[in-house]
């Protein structure tokens, strides 16, 4: 059996530089194939909805708009609560964020969860709530509104999937930074992640899914080698 390939936090961002800037292969392209695979995931779970996307500021939260998009499109009901301001969205997040808001994809936003009732309101009822609120470069302890976010997903009845890892995991330890997600599948892309290898780390993943987003195999084969040496 061949050994789990697993990237650091500095090995996923190598991957995503190198693929844009070496190979030419345009951040938002990756996005997309993120959040497409995560929908081809989602509907191999027979999923019919509601899904309800809780989306932060960076590319997690991109890969929720894009997700969203692809769920809108097959009919399937979806909603976002995005925890930041549309204003602080950047690049190609910004840009998956203004094609959900022009699909008219109900979308709340509520930057600091000044209203808490609304958020969990909003969880109830949902088949799946997906976990896109932090990402793989996150460190140091989880702080508001994202913890008290994630202890209200935690008890919310919905099934969760987290995008690349749950948030408040550490991506290289694989312990929990604090509030945690605790996902029953985790939509992981390229690689597994470093901190996976951690046992105690599966609580929060559940089951992990290695999704393909289009960049070059030899990038990761070349980190790989470096790995072994």
């Amino acid at each position: 059996m061949s050994p789990i390939e697993r990237l650091s936090r500095e090995e996923v961002r190598s991957v995503d530089q190198r693929t844009i800037e070496e190979f030419g292969l345009p951040g938002i392209a990756l996005m997309e194939n993120a959040g497409r695979s995560v929908f081809e995931l989602l509907m191999a779970f027979n999923t019919t909805g509601p899904v309800k996307i809780c989306a932060g500021k960076g590319n997690n939260g991109g890969d929720g708009f894009v997700i969203a998009r692809h769920l809108d499109n097959a009919g399937i009901p979806v909603q976002i609560y995005l925890l930041t301001n549309p204003d602080q969205l950047r690049g190609d997040a910004a840009i998956n964020y203004q094609v959900a808001a022009r699909m008219g994809i109900p979308l709340h936003c509520d930057p600091d969860l000044s209203h808490p009732d609304v958020f969990c309101d909003f969880l109830k009822e949902a088949d799946w709530i997906v976990d896109a609120l932090l990402g793989t470069g996150v460190q140091g302890k989880i702080r508001p509104p994202f913890s008290k976010a994630i202890q209200f997903i935690n008890d919310a009845a919905g099934k969760k999937l987290a995008i690349d890892l749950p948030s408040g995991l550490d991506c290289d330890t694989g312990l929990p930074l604090g509030d945690c997600i605790i996902a029953q599948e985790t939509a992981t892309f390229v690689a597994e992640k470093r901190g996976f290898s951690l046992p105690e780390s599966r609580q929060y993943t559940g089951t992990v899914h290695v999704l393909d987003i289009g960049a070059p195999r030899q990038i990761v084969t070349e980190i790989l080698k470096k790995q072994s040496i």
